[in-house]
């Protein structure tokens, strides 16, 4: 039987963490860089096609339907949060939004704060808060997405990657 070091995969792995989602209303594309949605427990990108068959003489018939891309994400609810009660205007009002997936355990290459990623556009077409008595308050978001998205670098501030990631912070005070 053949052993193989599992540990030289471990390396080659991307963490859930890493995979960030940025997210932005269209018209405010002039005005504001897209945003993290803080505390985000879980995201999901789902791709399906229906398929319809047609039965022949030789066998069916697999002919593939159209494209549909969904964005999903689940994160704890913050006091003063600007984003969602954005998303939540957004969802009400129809409105175009911008999404960006970055995964920041893959950095281009001396270019400071991009990382490999996706864009896409497409409306949000569910959110829910989840409130019981015992946990906190979640907020979970549905995004259809129009086309299949375009493949890119995506800059991601440090700022953002703070929100996205906890960095270890001294004791020592920081200014004013």
């Amino acid at each position: 039987m053949r052993k193989f070091d599992l540990q030289i995969f471990a390396a080659d792995v991307i963490q859930g963490k890493k995979i960030v989602y940025l997210y932005r209303v269209k018209e405010d594309e002039a005005t504001l860089n897209g945003a993290i949605m803080a505390f985000t427990t879980e995201n999901e990108r789902t791709k399906s096609k229906d398929a319809d068959t047609t039965q022949t003489k030789d066998g069916p018939i697999r002919t593939p339907g159209t494209l549909e891309q969904e964005i999903t994400a689940t994160a704890i609810l913050t006091k003063g949060s600007e984003l969602i009660p954005k998303l939540e205007a957004a969802l009400d009002e129809d409105k175009l939004i911008e999404i960006w997936e970055a995964n920041l355990a893959e950095p281009v290459q001396n270019q400071q704060n991009q990382f490999k990623g996706k864009y896409f556009q497409g409306y949000l077409t569910e959110l829910s808060y989840s409130s019981n008595a015992e946990d906190m308050v979640e907020v979970s978001t549905t995004f259809g997405i129009n086309g299949k998205g375009a493949d890119g670098n995506v800059t991601v501030t440090a700022e953002q990657q703070d929100i996205a990631n906890y960095v270890f912070r001294d004791t020592a005070k920081t200014g004013a």
